[in-house]
């Protein structure tokens, strides 16, 4: 075989991508950023002390302060002074955070209903697997998180608590690529979940969805499990889809 026929079976060579060295600081910042995206904390909450955070993160106080000084930065966190101090999350008007969600999600659409898909794909596997391989602290979070919900009173609470869930779902898996693919899926499609309708009815049919979801990861019925969440999952994608499409049809005619 000559030089060029060779040449001609060998594989295109691989394309990598630059290397972007993350500095700790900007690492820190983004754990946060994304605990923020996750609903997990809002509006009010106070972060821990510098202190905790640096044990927490295993860095020095140096590094968590410019972490912080990013965030305040982005409008996210803002330090107070005195009695009753600290780092608190900032909170943003109802009409300011909807119309960033409008335009997130305009820009994201395509993105978004790629994420929708590749939810349906993957959180009933996710869902199953946690029927397969809880233990009691798995079940004691999810009910945890179920009962915060039932009880919860606004939309802020009912975002939290429900990433909660469905998170603590994730790490039920005891799988870390299910746990990652939960808190991707979350982290992404929070924004879109923000802009469905609610209703009574609404919220009455996803506490029963939520509520026969966890029944059956308890009773470790991993098909049913993966049935209703498929299930869960696909009344929630309804409102979605119809969300991606009000929002692109705004933008075609503004």
């Amino acid at each position: 075989m000559n030089a060029e026929a060779a040449g001609e079976s060998r594989l295109e060579p691989a394309q990598f991508a630059p290397v972007v060295q993350v500095r700790a600081h900007e690492y820190v910042a983004e754990q946060i950023r994304r605990h923020i995206q996750l609903r997990l904390s809002g509006p009010g909450d106070a972060l821990p002390s510098e202190r905790e955070l640096a044990k927490q993160f295993g860095v020095g106080r140096p590094t968590i302060q410019m972490a912080l000084r990013l965030l305040e930065a982005e409008n996210l966190i803002e330090a107070r002074r005195g009695r009753g101090g600290g780092t608190f999350i900032l909170g943003r008007g109802e009409d300011e955070e909807r119309r960033e969600q409008i335009a997130g999600v305009a820009r994201d659409h395509e993105q978004l209903a790629e994420l929708l898909d590749y939810r349906l794909a993957v959180e009933p596997e996710i869902a199953a697997a946690a029927a397969l391989h809880r233990d009691r602290a798995d079940l004691r979070r999810m009910h945890d998180a179920l009962a915060a919900l039932d009880a919860a009173g606004d939309e802020v609470e009912l975002m939290r608590h429900d990433s909660e869930l469905h998170l603590a779902l994730g790490v039920a898996a005891h799988n870390r690529y299910l746990a990652t693919a939960a808190e991707e899926i979350r982290s992404g499609l929070n924004g879109l979940i923000s802009l469905l309708p609610e209703t009574d009815v609404w919220h009455q049919r996803v506490g029963e969805e939520h509520h026969a979801l966890i029944d059956a990861i308890e009773q470790r019925q991993g098909e049913s499990a993966a049935r209703l969440m498929r299930r869960h999952i696909e009344h929630t994608h309804e409102g979605a889809h119809a969300v991606l499409v009000a929002v692109q049809r705004r933008e075609l005619d503004s």
